[in-house]
């Protein structure tokens, strides 16, 4: 965390922050400069990279944009975030489901470095880059995603709690 508050000293003003670091799979909640929260997470199976149509994960700074399924029950299924009013069956082995849905809350990331992860061509928001619940919780822990961030469904309904919107999310 060190090379972060260098690079980024601005950002670490902010409380709470949320951190995703890719080569551990996990995501740290920062509240007053210590980890209050600590989740398994996955990232893309394609990698980390910025290009929309890439399926990868995007590195640097952003912010959540939009939250989605406030008091949705565990499992909602959305498509274009807007709750479909099914229920996903979550699958706890390590496998891929037939629809890879995106499940319980979306936490809509909005990038914020220029070049980076915002502007034509790289746009998180417009790549449509969540945090997310996912059907396929037998995955967590490995890359898996197409681009997104996956959670538990549990995890990701504690993190929307956790998170109010406009929190900065650093991917590293």
């Amino acid at each position: 965390m060190e090379r972060l508050e260098s690079d980024f000293p601005e950002y670490f003003m902010a409380d709470p922050v949320a951190i995703v670091n890719v080569a551990s799979q996990r995501l740290y909640v920062v509240r007053e400069g210590r980890i209050q929260r600590e989740y398994p997470i996955s990232t893309s199976r394609h990698g980390i990279g910025n290009q929309a149509g890439s399926y990868r994960t995007p590195l640097g700074v952003h912010r959540i944009s939009q939250k989605i399924g406030d008091e949705a029950p565990l499992g909602t299924v959305f498509r274009g975030r807007v709750d479909t009013g099914r229920i996903a069956e979550i699958v706890t082995d390590p496998r891929r489901t037939p629809e890879d849905n995106i499940t319980t809350r979306i936490l809509w990331l909005e990038g914020l470095e220029y070049g980076i992860n915002r502007g034509e061509g790289i746009d998180s928001f417009s790549r449509f880059i969540y945090i997310h619940g996912t059907d396929e919780e037998g995955l967590i822990g490995r890359p898996a995603s197409e681009g997104c961030v996956r959670m538990t469904n549990r995890d990701v309904i504690e993190l929307y709690d956790l998170m109010p919107d406009g929190s900065l999310v650093v991917i590293q």
